[in-house]
C-alpha cells in the first residue's frame, strides 16, 4: 500500500501548492538554484533564455525558465538552515509525493540542487573576491540532528575542539558529479555552516558570547576531509538534506570577506554577479 501523508504533515494551499513555496509540481525545473536573498532571484533569472514562472510567498520567490534545453528554477530561501529545512522538504514533496492523493510516488525523482551564496573565509590565504566550491559542509547547527541519515564521517569531537560542547556537528559531501563541473577558476574547500550571523560566527559587539575563540578554532581545525576554508549559513544543511531525499547538491560561495585578514570586498555585488555567471556557465 502507498504511504499516505496526512494534512497536518503535508500542508497545502487552497490551490494545491506546497504551503511555503506556493508552487505546484509543474512549476519546478530539474535543476534548482538556491539563493538566500529574494532580490538575488531576478539577478539569476535574467540570464535564463526564457522565463515561464514567477511566484512569491513570504521570503520565498521562485522563477522558472529555460537555459538552452534545460528547465531551471531559482528559489530564494531566506537566511539560515531552518529555512533550508522548509525548502528542501517542500521540493521533495513536489517531485516525490502525489499532491492530489497525498501518497508517496512509487518511482524516485531526482533534483540537482545548487546553492549560490556569499561566505567569509577563515584561512588567510583565501583571497576576498574569489569563488569557492564546497567539497564538504560541516554543520554547526542542529537541523540534520533531527533526521535519520548517515553523515560522511563522525565529527562529534569538533564540538570540544571549537570550545562549544553543546554543539552536535555533522558533515556531508557535495555530489561528485556536480562538483566536477566546476573548473580551476574556483577554489575548493570545506565549508562550515553556522546557525546565526553574530555570535555563531564569532562576532562580538556589545555583549559577551560563548564563542570567543571560534574563528581561531575554526582556522586551526584539521579534519580528514581538510581544513575549514570558509563559513556561511546554509551549505551543510543543503548537502545533508539532499542526501536525505536522494538529491544531488553542491554549494558555490562568493568569498566577500576574510575573517583572518579582516578584509571585506570593495564591491560585493560585482562578486555576486561574477559567481552567478560562473555557476550558470559551469552547469549549462
Amino acid at each position: 500500500m502507498p504511504i499516505k501523508i496526512s494534512a497536518t504533515e503535508l500542508i497545502l494551499n487552497p490551490d494545491g501548492s506546497v504551503y511555503h513555496l506556493n508552487v505546484l509540481p509543474e512549476d519546478i525545473g530539474e535543476t534548482v538554484l538556491l539563493v538566500g536573498d529574494p532580490d538575488r532571484v531576478p539577478e539569476v533569472s535574467k540570464h535564463f533564455d526564457t522565463l515561464q514562472i514567477q511566484k512569491q510567498k513570504r521570503e520565498f520567490i521562485t522563477h522558472t525558465g529555460t537555459i538552452g534545453s534545460n528547465r531551471v528554477s531559482v528559489i530564494s530561501t531566506g537566511i539560515g538552515t531552518d529555512n533550508i529545512d522548509i525548502v528542501l522538504n517542500e521540493l521533495d514533496a513536489l517531485v516525490n509525493i502525489d499532491l492530489h492523493t497525498r501518497e508517496v510516488k512509487s518511482g524516485k525523482h531526482d533534483l540537482s540542487i545548487v546553492r549560490i551564496g556569499t561566505s567569509g573565509a577563515v584561512q588567510a590565504d583565501i583571497p576576498v573576491d574569489s569563488i569557492l566550491v564546497s567539497t564538504f559542509g560541516l554543520g554547526l547547527d542542529q537541523v540534520l540532528c533531527y533526521y535519520e541519515v548517515e553523515p560522511a564521517a563522525d565529527v562529534s569531537h569538533v564540538a570540544a575542539a571549537l570550545g562549544l560542547p553543546f554543539l552536535q556537528p555533522y558533515i556531508f559531501a557535495a555530489d561528485e558529479g556536480l562538483l566536477a563541473r566546476f573548473n580551476q577558476m574556483s577554489l575548493k574547500g570545506l565549508t562550515a555552516t553556522c546557525c546565526g550571523f553574530y555570535a555563531p560566527q564569532g562576532r562580538k559587539m556589545r555583549v559577551a558570547t560563548r564563542s570567543e575563540n571560534l574563528i581561531t578554532n575554526l582556522q586551526n581545525l584539521a579534519l580528514p576531509q581538510g581544513k575549514v576554508t570558509n563559513f556561511e549559513m546554509e551549505t551543510a544543511a543543503i548537502l545533508g538534506l539532499s542526501k536525505v531525499f536522494g538529491f544531488k547538491a553542491v554549494s558555490v560561495n562568493a568569498i566577500v570577506a576574510n575573517r583572518i585578514t579582516h578584509q571585506f570586498s570593495a564591491n560585493p555585488q560585482a562578486m555576486i554577479d561574477k559567481t552567478i555567471r560562473y555557476t550558470l556557465d559551469s552547469l549549462f
